[in-house]
């Protein structure tokens, strides 16, 4: 992380973007207000687990009745950083907006759409290539995380994937992307990157300052044999995670074996501190249930694991298995998954293609048919 970033040394320090109602009859958004619009995507790696759902598809679907626009993609083109059999990431991303809509995602009122399907994010991605510096790349904890010693034979895509992600908000205008604390840093060099174009170009505001939202319990969901590590579909072990398509009675086996420890669950959060894998069960209730970590506390003070892990097991089967059986149903017929996909990628590009004209222009490229 850096301790200043470029905002603040272009702008002084600042924490909220001012947002105001969005205004009609703007063309060029430069030195506009912004519309209050919210953007995120997830990557169609496939095997969706209990911490796509707890961590992001579930507050996408939160979010929809809030008062943003709602644009929600499936990153597709991140997805093949790495090398991707192109039947099972034709798969993948078909599963995923399945989660979507069978997670309560509402295309009539969110903007579903596969990223590829708009070539503006890719577009406005390079030229972000050319606004980032590699100091800011070279400081990009995941892909050090990602890439481990075998760095020098990672995909170039791997490496400058953030200028993308940071494409795929500001193509939009985004004001908010709602993340994980694993994900902040990658806002806040999106924010960078907006705030050095606007600066470069003299165009104050033209890109907004986009906010992270991390807020909830269980924004980052954690492994079930091991509570200090995030719950991920390429852990060693199935017993590590809840998967979106798991039985009930596989829930219900996972749950009443995850690792604990011998003490009952406490009276206040403070007496889970350095107690990993029971203050994850716990925020799983909570977010399961709609609630807070402290209501969870209040009601099950004392009471023995063999009580609480067979209620949080039922709590995710009640939730979980019609959302699994949805997806079932969605996946025997692409059709309407497709469907989806192209009138959201159309309605997407109607944003999109706009914003990317003013920059066009604004960069100084010549373009003879519009």
């Amino acid at each position: 992380m850096r301790s200043l970033s470029i905002v603040d040394a272009l702008f002084g320090p600042r924490d909220k973007t001012t947002i105001l109602p969005p205004m009609k009859g703007i063309k060029t958004m430069a030195e506009a207000v912004h519309t209050r619009r919210v953007f995120s995507g997830i990557k169609p790696s496939g095997g969706l687990t209990l911490g796509n759902y707890l961590g992001a598809i579930k507050r996408f679907v939160d979010m929809q009745n809030d008062d943003f626009e709602t644009i929600y993609c499936v990153v597709d083109m991140h997805a093949i950083t790495v090398w991707q059999d192109p039947a099972t990431l034709k798969f993948a991303t078909r599963e995923l907006v399945a989660a979507y809509i069978a997670s309560g995602l509402d295309p009539a009122k969110s903007i579903v759409f596969n990223q590829s399907q708009v070539p503006a994010h890719a577009e406005l991605g390079w030229i972000f290539n050319c606004v980032a510096r590699m100091g800011w790349m070279n400081r990009m904890t995941q892909f050090k995380e990602k890439s481990g010693k075998n760095a020098e034979a990672v995909s170039l895509g791997l490496y400058a994937y953030p200028a993308l992600m940071a494409a795929d908000i500001l193509i939009y205008k985004a004001t908010h992307v709602p993340v994980g604390e694993d994900q902040k840093q990658h806002v806040e060099l999106t924010r960078d990157i907006a705030a050095k174009f606007n600066n470069d170009f003299k165009v104050p505001d033209f890109f907004p300052i986009t906010e992270p939202m991390i807020d909830g319990p269980a924004t980052r969901v954690m492994n079930l044999r091991d509570g200090t590590k995030k719950m991920s579909k390429s852990g060693a072990s199935d017993m590590e995670r809840v998967n979106l398509t798991d039985s009930a009675e596989l829930i219900v086996k996972k749950f009443k074996k995850a690792k604990t420890d011998p003490e009952p669950l406490p009276d206040s959060l403070e007496g889970l501190k350095d107690r990993p894998e029971a203050r994850n069960l716990v925020e799983i209730y909570a977010a399961l249930s709609e609630t807070t970590p402290d209501a969870v506390i209040a009601e099950y003070a004392g009471a023995q694991w063999g009580r609480f892990k067979p209620a949080l097991a039922d709590l995710a089967v009640s939730k979980l298995e019609p959302i699994s059986t949805e997806m079932s149903r969605l996946m025997q017929d692409t059709s309407e998954i497709d469907r989806i996909l192209a009138d959201g990628a159309d309605r997407a590009n109607a944003i999109a293609q706009p914003i990317l004209n003013d920059v066009y222009d604004i960069v100084g490229f010549v373009r003879g048919r519009q």
